[in-house]
C-alpha cells in the first residue's frame, strides 16, 4: 500500500451504494437473481445513449486501421481482460493480423489469471509499454477504466496524446464524475452496482458488449464482413472454422459441399477468394488482384448489387 494519501473515489457513481439492493443478503437466492437481472437490463439502455460516440468510434478505430495503423486496448482488472479478450478474438473471426488489434493490461499477463491489484496505480508503466509497442500517430489508443479514475489508463492516454496517436475513453461513469482528454469519450452510465463497487457487474457486461460493437463494426467498414457473415474467418483455425468457411462457400456460389471444398481449397483456405473465382470465373491471382483492387470488399468484387 502507498504510504501517500489515498484518493476519495466517493464522488464516483460506479462506487455508489445501489439502494435497490441495499437488502441482497437477506433475499433467498431465486429472488436475489432477479434482482441482479433487473439490474442488468439497464446496460442495454446505457449503451444506447451513448450510441453516437461508440459509432464514432467504430468509425476511428476502421479509418485508422485501413490507413496501417493499430487498435490498442487498455486497462486494468475486469476491463483490461476484456479488452485483452476482444483482441485475442479478432485473428480467428477476422483473419487479422494479431498485432493489428492488441491489449495491454495492468501487471502483464499474469494479471490476466491472477489479480495484481497494485498495478493499475502505476501511470507511468502504460506509456512505458505503449512506447515499447512503437505507438505512433497512425494508432488508436482505447482507455478502459469503469470508474474512469484509473492511473494506468490515463498514463496510456495522456501519453497517446502526446505522440499524437487518436485516444478513445471508455468509462460507466458520467462525465462530470470523472471528465478526460480523449478525443472520444464513451460514457456508460451503468449506474451503482449489485454487489457495491463491483464493476465486473453491470458495468463489466456494459464494456464487453462495447468493445463487441466498436470491434465488429469497424471490421465491418473494413470488407470484412459479407452482409452479416464473417468471410475473412479464419478457416485454418479449427474443424469449426473450416466447416463454417465451407458452409459460407456453399451458400455464396449455390456449390455442393465436397465442390466448395475444393473451390476453397484452390483459394488457400480464404473464403472470400474463392467466391470471386467461382463467381468471377477467375484463377486465383486474378481473383486476388481483383478482390484488392475492390478494397477487400466482396461486395464490391461481385459487382455491389445483389443481395447478402
Amino acid at each position: 500500500m502507498s504510504g501517500g494519501p489515498v484518493p476519495s473515489r466517493a464522488h464516483v457513481a460506479s462506487e455508489a451504494q445501489n439502494p435497490r439492493t441495499a437488502e441482497l443478503d437477506r433475499l433467498s437466492t431465486r429472488e436475489a437473481l432477479g434482482l441482479m437481472l433487473a439490474e442488468d437490463a439497464q446496460v442495454l439502455s446505457a449503451l444506447e445513449a451513448a450510441g453516437e460516440e461508440l459509432a464514432a468510434a467504430a468509425e476511428l478505430v476502421a479509418e485508422r486501421l485501413a490507413t496501417g495503423g493499430r487498435l490498442l486496448y487498455v486497462g486494468a482488472g475486469t476491463s483490461g481482460r476484456l479488452g485483452v479478450l476482444d483482441a485475442v478474438e479478432c485473428p480467428p473471426t477476422f483473419q487479422s493480423d494479431p498485432d493489428l488489434v492488441q491489449g495491454l493490461i495492468a501487471g502483464g499477463e499474469d494479471a490476466m489469471f491472477r489479480a495484481v491489484e497494485g498495478a493499475e496505480d502505476d501511470e507511468a508503466t502504460a506509456a512505458a509499454e505503449l512506447a515499447e509497442r512503437g505507438l505512433t500517430r497512425a494508432d488508436v489508443v482505447v482507455g478502459i477504466s469503469a470508474s474512469g479514475t484509473t492511473p494506468y489508463v490515463r498514463g496510456a492516454l495522456r501519453h497517446a496524446g502526446e505522440v499524437g496517436a487518436a485516444t478513445v475513453m471508455l468509462a460507466c461513469v458520467p462525465y462530470e464524475n470523472v471528465p478526460d482528454e480523449a478525443g472520444i469519450s464513451i460514457r456508460l452510465d451503468t449506474g451503482p452496482e449489485v454487489l457495491t463497487g463491483s464493476t465486473r457487474l453491470k458495468a463489466g457486461t456494459a464494456t464487453k458488449m462495447a468493445l463487441n460493437a466498436i470491434s465488429t463494426l469497424a471490421m465491418v467498414r473494413l470488407g470484412k464482413v459479407h452482409g452479416n457473415l464473417m468471410v475473412d474467418v479464419n478457416t485454418a483455425g479449427n474443424s469449426k472454422l473450416l466447416d463454417r468457411g465451407l458452409r459460407l462457400v456453399s451458400e455464396l456460389t449455390d456449390l455442393d459441399r465436397d465442390s466448395a471444398a475444393a473451390a476453397l481449397r484452390a483459394a488457400g483456405g480464404s473464403v472470400k477468394l474463392a467466391v470471386v473465382m467461382m463467381r468471377r470465373g477467375l484463377g486465383r491471382e486474378a481473383a486476388a488482384e481483383h478482390l484488392a483492387a475492390c478494397g477487400g470488399h466482396l461486395r464490391a468484387a461481385l459487382g455491389g448489387g445483389e443481395s447478402s
